[in-house]
């Protein structure tokens, strides 16, 4: 049982609450590919570098691993009827690149592409609009051999894959996405060694940033080569950074906070750079970047997704000048955390996506993750987890005041639809709008789940335009 904060303000009624978005607002849910599919030695998928990683003892919490998951591989049409049932217009799903072309490199597994197949068919037959990632974190281990993402070779190699994806499935997608949080498969597995392959290696980070920016362009080369019609772009988990004080260090450590989470994806796709102060910084830390590399690398785009959770407080840090990210964190200015020890703050997002608006000429936006662990159980079949439920109103709220102040939102997506394998957290932290037994796989809906769906209810499929 959780042992959070409850708050109770009075949750809005959805009909009302509805009236902040305009009609062809899109509703959808979210999931990705490793954290709930399972069967992963079926119908010829190779390993990942998170099979690799979970199967790593110390790695990930009492070595929870992927193996069976949500058992999605198996039950997803009983998953696609539980979206129908929530009423909401899109599914955000990801692509695993060891299911389609298991080694990375080679040939190609038909398999694989059959289920995404079915699972794209599915949607379609039941009115679910298609919202794919091409890389959410599942890389061919294989391709670790060369290097993994510290390979240029490896940001070829997704090219191709892209290639064949969009090939077989790109007739029936609404949008795609060519990657999952940048962030995370940068600094967070290169550098902090949290998520796989768990190095710490700033040199390895730096090659691994410039070729999976270097992979994003060739994808979106790929992808309109191949279906120039489906709306593309790429989904980050911008933070959003506020200075532990207005003294002058701790604005500066904040600007430099920016640089290092933000500028290092944000500069290259939107503006075909590097960020200044990054490069003076680093030396010659930093890869080569080839002739044309930038140009590939910031292709216009038709939308983008920002994935938000909770705020980042940076102070300056004299102790760390001179290595990045040159600061800490600050104490959270709120107690209320969720049960990931994560800061709620909701007005981190407005400030956030007012700060991205300013400094870059970005499209259209959708929020592609946004929620809340919260570890409740079922209780007589019911479960109750009315902070999860508070959160998602608050976060929505900013949304609505984001439209009306003429920021381009166009769809929100909540994650998850179910809960999962959390990474390095294994099956112990719980985000979904539905709950899972992970012994019987059965699903219960929870209160936020079943208030999400009075929401989308109010939102008709087929009234929202993709792209």
């Amino acid at each position: 049982m959780s042992n959070s904060q409850t708050r109770n303000p009075k949750t809005p009624d959805p009909k009302k609450f509805a009236a902040g978005f305009p009609g062809d607002f899109l509703f959808g849910v979210a999931t990705a590919s490793y954290q709930i599919e399972g069967s992963t030695k079926a119908d010829g998928r190779k390993p990942s570098i998170w099979d690799a990683f979970s199967n790593m003892p110390g790695r990930v919490y009492q070595a929870h691993n992927g193996d069976v998951a949500c058992d999605h591989y198996n039950r997803w049409e009983q998953d696609l009827d539980l979206i129908q049932e929530m009423g909401v217009e899109a599914y955000r799903f990801s692509i695993a690149w060891p299911r389609i072309i298991p080694e990375g490199t080679g040939r190609i597994n038909e398999q694989g592409l059959d289920f995404y197949d079915r699972l794209i068919d599915g949607c379609k037959a039941r009115g679910i609009k298609t919202y794919a990632t091409l890389y959410h974190w599942d890389l061919p281990l294989s391709l670790m051999g060369d290097g993994g993402w510290a390979a240029r070779s490896t940001a070829y190699a997704f090219q191709r894959y892209a290639k064949v994806v969009m090939a077989r499935l790109g007739d029936r997608l609404d949008a795609v996405a060519t990657f999952n949080e940048p962030w995370c498969i940068v600094w967070l597995s290169h550098l902090y060694g949290i998520h796989a392959p768990g190095e710490k290696n700033m040199q390895a980070a730096l090659h691994a940033m410039h070729h999976v920016n270097l992979a994003h362009g060739l994808g979106v080369e790929a992808i309109r080569h191949v279906t120039p019609n489906v709306p593309v772009g790429t989904v980050i988990n911008a933070a959003s950074i506020i200075a532990g004080s207005d003294s002058p260090a701790d604005l500066a450590a904040a600007e430099r906070a920016h640089q290092f989470h933000n500028g290092a994806f944000f500069d290259p796709v939107f503006k075909g750079e590097y960020p200044q102060a990054f490069l003076e910084a680093l030396g010659d830390r930093m890869p080569v970047v080839e002739e044309g590399d930038l140009k590939i690398i910031s292709q216009k785009l038709d939308w983008w997704g920002l994935n938000y959770y909770k705020p980042d407080r940076v102070h300056a840090d004299a102790e760390r000048k001179g290595d990045f990210p040159w600061t800490v964190e600050a104490k959270p200015a709120s107690d209320v955390k969720t049960d990931i020890g994560w800061e709620v703050y909701a007005p981190g997002l407005k400030l956030l996506v007012e700060d991205l608006y300013r400094r870059y000429e970005l499209p259209d936006c959708y929020i592609t993750e946004n929620g809340a662990c919260y570890n409740m159980e079922p209780v007589g079949g019911e479960v109750d987890d009315q902070p999860r439920l508070d959160y998602y109103v608050e976060h929505l709220s900013v949304v609505a005041d984001l439209i009306k102040d003429g920021y381009p939102m166009k769809g929100y997506f909540a994650w998850s639809l179910m809960d999962n394998f959390e990474w390095a957290e294994g099956y112990r932290m719980r985000f979904g709008l539905v709950h899972v037994n992970y012994e019987t796989q059965e699903r219960t809906i929870k209160k936020s789940g079943k208030w999400y769906r009075e929401l989308a209810a109010q939102f008709p499929r087929g009234n929202h335009k993709s792209g």
